[in-house]
């Protein structure tokens, strides 16, 4: 495949950000907090989308995929400036470098926080103080007094919370995303609404009396995740800290007929070396291929001249991969910390092995073997589908998916690229669905087929999870539309051609009542 023998021009390129999720279906964005330099001053509200899609990025929510750094940019931050040799003499940014250290030094004081503040040793309240205290230093040790906008916003609708009616107590807080809204939705479910208005998860994370202050704060900015998340639900954070997050899960298992004679004590440290090693393969594909093959190239106009089409998307999908080391680098490093602290337990599988994904952002296996836009979107960047599901998507009261994308491109910020992105998104996503819904069935009937039906459909998802993305990486108008018209809008025309020929069929959402009911009648048949 051939590549350009020089990069693309440097005006389309920017300062590897600190976020560059690639989050495809409404979710391309969140995956480190901390590293990016030309959105800082958005890092405030960000600390719901950096800090909350557990992103990489000191913008909000997440930023785009970063394309390579010009040689001799300056490493500029508004936080410490402690490791600024180390900066330098590993040539990478110094926000980028202090994100990394603190998250490292969050690994080591969550171990310490589970062994020696661990419920047993500690009062909720200590527990709180220790969790929120850390936060506030890592957050002004890698933003300095940007932080302040951070704990402006967060004191603000503290105040809100408590003084608003409760019918209303979820609509102002929007501005600020994940935590403050997932909380904020969720008291309004458990204070403001009738449990038979509720769906069955609604009912199980409502929470029904207000936080105290060290309980927001604790939740809000505690040092697991007000660097890159992921966002957690209120009632599991407050499970962990009072020391019946794992006993809950472990509860919902029969110990007796599998011979113990009292509940297991599940230890994290074995799901945490994993995602350490997994972590360290991340950063070093991250050191070799994310800077060896940058998104300009697809760009470039002597690519673009002598480079025939198939091989320009074979590049697009090469650059694409390249571009995710970083994003599994900084959730799976997130993910582990919380772990580590004890935090993130969510049960037994069918084999009986303690699981640790609670909190999981991504499953790599599923997204590279993806088969369909939809599989692809649900194990990418995980803990911000949830978030958008579950504050808009449940909630909308029409086109759930069309005002989900919207709001994740909101959420994201003002980059003309997210717009692209996320509407090109929406267009897949139906298209995508059509083709499931009327073909599938087809492939099913012999081994042959649903091999042959696989295959296609992986390499189609996976070329236009490239296709959808390549705007948000670029951000900019101009190089989104001359990316766009070298690929011919082949994406575009595509799925219109079927959504014009294939017959939608309406998804059928159980109402909340009926939802209530099947769990009711469910519980009563256990009981008999």
């Amino acid at each position: 495949m051939a590549r350009p023998s020089h990069p693309a021009p440097g005006r389309w390129r920017r300062p590897a950000p600190p976020s560059a999720p690639l989050r495809p279906g409404g979710r391309f964005g969140g995956a480190a907090a901390g590293v990016r330099g030309a959105e800082r001053g958005r890092i405030g509200a960000a600390r719901s989308g950096a800090v909350r899609g557990g992103g990489v990025r000191a913008g909000k929510g997440s930023g785009g995929c970063s394309m390579a750094e010009p040689p001799g940019a300056p490493h500029r931050t508004t936080g410490s400036t402690l490791l600024h040799p180390l900066s330098g003499l590993l040539g990478i940014p110094l926000d980028q470098i202090n994100f990394v250290a603190c998250q490292l030094f969050a690994l080591l004081a969550a171990f310490w926080f589970r062994i020696y503040l661990g419920p047993s040793h500690a009062s909720s309240a200590v527990r709180h103080a220790f969790a929120t205290l850390f936060g506030i230093y890592f957050a002004v040790f890698c933003f300095g007094w940007y932080s302040i906008h951070l704990f402006v916003l967060v004191m603000m609708n503290y105040g809100i919370m408590n003084m608003a009616s409760i019918p209303n107590i979820h609509s102002p807080l929007m501005i600020i995303t994940q935590k403050i809204t997932t909380l904020a939705c969720q008291l309004h479910d458990g204070i403001g609404r009738q449990a038979e208005e509720l769906t069955a998860e609604q009912n199980r994370l409502a929470v029904k009396s207000r936080p105290s202050l060290l309980e927001y704060l604790s939740y809000l900015l505690n040092f697991m995740s007000i660097i890159a998340g992921p966002c957690s639900n209120y009632k599991d954070y407050i499970a962990f800290i009072e020391g019946r997050h794992v006993h809950m899960k472990l509860l919902e298992v029969n110990w007796k007929q599998k011979g113990y004679d009292r509940l297991p004590d599940p230890s994290p440290t074995g799901a945490v070396m994993y995602k350490l090693c997994i972590t360290l393969v991340s950063l070093i594909l991250f050191l070799t291929l994310t800077k060896s093959f940058p998104m300009a190239y697809i760009i470039d106009n002597e690519f673009l001249d002598k480079t025939p089409f198939l091989s320009r998307l074979g590049y697009l999908y090469v650059v694409t991969q390249a571009a995710k080391p970083k994003y599994y680098f900084a959730w799976t490093l997130a993910d582990a910390v919380n772990n580590a602290a004890g935090y993130g337990f969510s049960g037994v599988d069918e084999r009986g092995s303690f699981r640790w994904d609670l909190l999981s952002n991504l499953n790599i296996w599923n997204i590279e073997t993806a088969t369909s836009f939809k599989m692809y979107i649900e194990n990418w960047n995980i803990q911000t589908a949830a978030w958008l599901k579950r504050v808009c998507y449940d909630r909308a009261p029409w086109y759930p998916t069309a005002l989900t994308f919207i709001l994740s491109a909101l959420w994201h910020g003002i980059y003309p690229g997210y717009y692209f992105t996320f509407l090109t998104g929406i267009l897949i996503t139906l298209a995508a669905r059509a083709i499931r819904n009327n073909c599938r069935r087809y492939f099913l009937s012999s081994v042959p087929l649903k091999i042959a039906y696989d295959a296609v459909t992986w390499v189609v998802t996976q070329l236009a999870v490239c296709y959808t993305v390549a705007p948000f990486v670029m951000l900019a108008v101009e190089p989104t539309i001359k990316f766009y018209k070298s690929m011919y809008f082949h994406m575009h025309i595509l799925s219109i051609l079927v959504l014009l020929v294939l017959p939608i069929r309406p998804q059928s959402h159980p109402t909340r009542k009926a939802q209530n009911q099947a769990v009711l009648n469910s519980v009563k048949s256990k009981d008999k």
